[in-house]
């Protein structure tokens, strides 16, 4: 095939006269097959006058594929005979064929030769395909060699953690054992002050008894010397009466000196590195309350309160928890997608239209808020601990779906919606929370379809997506539906069709799971924390179910 040179737009040859007039220098039209520039006046009155110019392709100059290379079929030599031109193609043969090669060759195969143009046109939509394909897996690549790469860097922050706890715990077994030694040190001292005083006593009333024992001896040996006859029988009689001296009574034993016998430094006391094991979690049910909604799709606790959306019957109840029942306070006839507490502790609303709404708790006043995803609709709303407002919203027309992450003020300081090859992230956002790391948890599930935990860092990165477990979703796919953040920075995932609660770290890694169908729950879905640390878990509807008695239980937690 002839080819002629590639070029870009900046190298396009555009003569700067008509090539049929050569006098217009306002060239509007190129005919590929005779490679005419024209102005508009000869595309039409002279160009046409060619022989079988009505069978050319003349396209606007504009439309000129600049970065394709222009392609003579017409003029192909064939390999086998080189004074013919090759006219027709081979399906059978997969190759390009001349007037002789169809006599001598492909004579039987008529039904399979197609035009050049018609071949060539095949091609090139079986390569792009392919290449489009390969594109698909391209982009699998990179976004397994991202998520590798986060993995690693995550492995080398935990590495850094490990090594500074270590260390932490080498300097604390330090200071432990400094402290211990001066503590044997100081017992030891205690020892011998008290042995020492013990025996300085008795060597004390030794000493005493040996200085009267020196003062008799020595008052007899002057005795002994008088010669003063009358005087020595006048005393005799004393000092034969004081002769006796009695030795002291002193201890037999006394305490002795403690010998230090040095304790065996062991593994075990210093500390082991073991692989992390799956979370011991416990669910305990406080509480049961039936309500008479069909399934409740969102709740939230709020002081002695909590609100209740049920989107299968479009009423938001405000009620008062009391023992075994709920006290309904008052009702709200409305389609709700979402809600939250707002920071001026108004309840959020999210309606389906771009403006979120708010409920004043106090009076019940319904009206807009600061907050727009306008063109897209939102779906669902979170409250960051810093007062952040993040919204999911999608519009199906535009083909849009993103999370955005607003002020006080309604301004959209990151939106999240398109990788770094600006292509979509997200299905449809369905539920949201954050961790106090500023990760975002997004619950990505379309209606009635299997989804995913995408976790974005903060400024638009994502560092992780959870697709479910094999053991948990090895009979049914996952379908997460509503998500929070537990007080040690936890994140359950609550899955109705699974009676499953998949409990993921900060980074969207599954650390341990429960089935709640072990203490009684059934399709759970909605959940609320307490301020006090417990948990409403609040039920779901399986596909028929009519009865208006979806359940709502509080229940303890531990281990997570």
């Amino acid at each position: 095939m002839a080819y002629s040179q590639s070029i870009n737009k900046s190298q396009l040859q555009v003569p700067t006269n008509c090539h049929l007039c050569d006098t217009e220098k306002n060239i509007r039209w190129k005919c590929t097959d005779c490679g005419l520039f024209m102005c508009d006046k000869c595309k039409d009155e002279r160009h046409c006058r060619i022989r079988n110019a009505q069978d050319h392709k003349v396209i606007n100059i504009e439309d000129v594929d600049l970065n394709n290379e222009e392609i003579d079929l017409k003029n192909i030599q064939c390999s086998k005979h080189a004074e013919k031109s090759c006219r027709l193609f081979c399906k059978r043969c997969d190759s390009l064929v001349c007037p002789i090669c169809v006599s001598e060759v492909h004579i039987n195969h008529v039904n399979q030769l197609i035009e050049i143009r018609e071949a060539y046109n095949t091609k090139i939509d079986r390569l792009k395909q392919g290449q489009s394909q390969i594109k698909m897996e391209k982009e699998k690549v990179i976004t397994r060699k991202k998520l590798l790469e986060q993995h690693k860097n995550a492995e080398n922050v935990k590495h850094s953690k490990v090594i500074q706890s270590i260390m932490n715990h080498g300097d604390l077994l330090k200071r432990t054992i400094d402290k211990y030694i001066q503590k044997l040190k100081n017992e030891n001292d205690e020892n011998i002050k008290t042995i020492l005083k013990s025996i300085d006593t008795e060597i004390h009333t030794v000493s005493k008894s040996m200085r009267e024992v020196y003062l008799k001896y020595n008052e007899i040996g002057d005795f002994l010397k008088t010669r003063d006859i009358t005087k020595f029988f006048t005393d005799i009689r004393r000092i034969e009466n004081s002769m006796e001296v009695k030795a002291p009574k002193t201890h037999s034993t006394y305490n002795s000196t403690p010998i230090f016998y040095s304790g065996e430094i062991t593994q075990t006391n210093v500390g082991v590195l073991k692989k992390p094991e799956k979370l011991l979690v416990s669910f305990h049910i406080i509480e049961e309350y039936l309500t008479e909604l069909s399934a409740v799709s969102d709740i939230i606790s709020y002081e002695d309160s909590i609100y209740i959306n049920s989107a299968l019957d479009n009423n938001v109840v405000k009620a008062e928890p009391k023992e075994k029942k709920l006290d309904v306070v008052s009702t709200l006839n409305l389609a709700v997608y979402g809600m939250a507490i707002s920071p001026s502790n108004d309840l959020l609303l999210s309606v389906g239209k771009s403006r979120l709404q708010q409920l004043n708790i106090s009076t019940g006043e319904l009206s807009d808020t600061v907050y727009n995803v306008k063109p897209l609709a939102s779906t669902i709303i979170h409250i960051t601990s810093n007062n952040k407002v993040i919204v999911g919203g999608v519009n199906d027309k535009l083909g849009r779906k993103a999370v955005f992450v607003m002020n006080e003020k309604g301004d959209h300081e990151t939106v999240y919606e398109h990788d770094q090859h600006n292509q979509p992230i997200l299905t449809y956002p369905r539920s949201i929370t954050s961790t106090s790391t500023g990760n975002i948890h997004v619950v990505d599930r379309e209606p009635g379809q299997e989804g995913r935990v995408v976790v974005f860092e903060p400024g638009g990165e994502i560092i992780n997506s959870y697709n479910g477990h094999q053991k948990i979703n090895k009979l049914k796919s996952f379908k997460p539906n509503r998500i929070v953040t537990t007080k040690s920075d936890n994140v359950l995932v609550s899955e109705m069709n699974t009676n499953s609660l998949h409990i993921l770290d900060s980074t969207g890694n599954l650390v341990s799971w429960y089935n709640t169908k072990d203490i009684g729950i059934l399709h759970p879905v909605s959940l609320s924390f307490t301020q006090t640390g417990q948990l409403f878990i609040a039920c779901g509807a399986e596909e028929g179910h009519t009865t208006k008695d979806a359940k709502i239980y509080k229940v303890t937690i531990s281990g997570c």
